[in-house]
């Protein structure tokens, strides 16, 4: 795994009460939980990027208040569509 430094000021450590390492895994899981509510990354990926088994993941999305089930309006408008069709006499 490669490592990318970023640059952050001294104040962000204690305005979360957190240390150095503890914030970069908190910066890790909110964009892994943010990319995956986007829709720009799989499960799957979102949890290889926070360093966490699929089942951990989906407890973190839990704590992030995050659905675990992502649907584009597109795919929600299909699957109503479909059941409407489905109900249809």
């Amino acid at each position: 795994m490669k490592t990318y430094p970023i640059e952050l000021p001294e104040s962000a450590f204690s305005a979360l009460r957190k240390s150095p390492d503890e914030f970069v895994q908190e910066m890790k899981y909110a964009a892994s939980v943010k990319w995956y509510e986007a829709g720009m990354i799989s499960q799957d990926k979102a949890a290889e990027i926070a360093g966490l088994s699929r089942y951990e993941f989906l407890k973190l999305l839990a704590r992030y208040k995050v659905s675990a089930i992502q649907y584009t309006a597109d795919v929600l408008e299909e699957e109503l569509h479909n059941a409407r069709e489905e109900n249809r006499p």
